[in-house]
């Protein structure tokens, strides 16, 4: 049963940090190129972050490079999003994706606010 599972989200002050994980199982992770995505209410759903399968070739939208950073370790199955100097227009619900595949995890709210 594949299984992606995000945690880490929660509620920060602007200019505050969060750590994103999104942990995998019952498919061989490892040879997947993985997202991260987030969407807020009324929107499509925005690619944030991608990352090879050994993590050489890095990818960020424009709105958040140099403030987030994306990795990976295939040892534990498990990709991370360190969020640092969030802003308000980060508040969306984040999402990690296997790519070309269905393989979904449920989300994890982050809410930027004061």
């Amino acid at each position: 049963q594949v299984q992606l599972v995000e945690s880490g989200g929660g509620l920060v002050q602007p200019g505050g940090s969060l750590r994103l994980s999104c942990a995998a199982s019952g498919f061989t992770f490892s040879r997947y190129l993985m997202r991260w995505y987030r969407q807020t209410p009324g929107k499509e759903r925005e690619l944030v972050a991608g990352i090879t399968t050994t993590g050489i070739r890095i990818t960020y939208a424009d709105s958040v490079k140099g403030r987030f950073t994306v990795s990976r370790d295939n040892a534990k199955n498990t990709i991370y999003l360190q969020m640092n100097s969030l802003k308000p227009e980060d508040t969306a619900v984040y999402y990690c994706h296997a790519a070309s595949t269905d393989y979904w995890g449920q989300g994890t709210q982050v809410t930027v606010s004061s």
